[in-house]
């Protein structure tokens, strides 16, 4: 990725991720109108090979903090410059210094921790203002489903930069949240691990977000 490549927003989809699509018309026209929607979940993989037999479809799952991961270290040769958006400052610190030991020449050009308000418009056009002077190439987005998608199109739209939104992969990767064992995640049961793990913030997603994708998947079955 030498110079640029032309504006990009990547999204990764899970279970939750569809859930919110299916009930909102404006964040189904994001996904729909981003560069790469990518499947984060086996119930995704899953509903995929139900809904669309017989057609070309992803045979495995994208995890946010696999491609995070991976994307840097193979960045590492070419010089790719990073940025990164979300988060706290705390968890941006570790984070920034768990991946320079793991890659250790890798390129962070900025980082930074938006408040958890709607930004004004000026806050808007200063951080575009950051991000250009960064001479960042891609930009890691980790600010929660599904601003995070919002923010990522809205921001690609204005400067060309491959944006990327990879939800909890911040948290991950500074170590400040636990992985699901990998059993877990072949088995499809990770959502339960943070479930379990943050039951106080994640049980209305997970209790009305699943039972929702899973009728949207039921309608759709009956529709073709």
């Amino acid at each position: 990725m030498n110079g640029s490549v032309g504006p990009m927003d990547v999204h990764l989809c899970n279970a939750y991720t569809l859930a919110l699509a299916d009930r909102s018309p404006k964040y189904r026209e994001i996904l729909r109108g981003s560069a790469l929607n990518l499947p984060d979940g086996m119930s995704v993989m899953w509903a995929n090979r139900l809904l669309h037999r017989g057609q070309i479809a992803p045979r495995e799952r994208v995890r946010g903090t696999d491609l995070f991961l991976n994307v840097v270290s193979a960045g590492n040769d070419k010089q790719l410059r990073h940025y990164l958006l979300g988060s706290t400052p705390d968890v941006l610190e570790s984070l920034s210094n768990n991946l320079r030991q793991r890659c250790p020449a890798v390129l962070i050009v900025g980082s930074e921790s938006p408040p958890f308000r709607d930004l004004t418009d000026g806050e808007r056009e200063e951080q575009i203002e950051r991000l250009t002077k960064s001479r960042a190439q891609i930009v890691w987005v980790g600010l929660g489903t599904p601003k995070q998608d919002f923010e990522a199109s809205r921001l690609a739209r204005r400067i060309p930069l491959v944006f990327v939104a990879v939800g909890a992969a911040f948290d991950f990767v500074a170590g400040n949240k636990r992985e699901a064992p990998m059993w877990m995640q072949r088995a499809g049961l990770e959502w339960f691990h943070r479930l379990i793990s943050e039951p106080r913030r994640l049980w209305r997603r997970y209790l009305f977000g699943n039972a929702r994708f899973l009728k949207a998947v039921i309608r759709h079955r009956k529709d073709q």
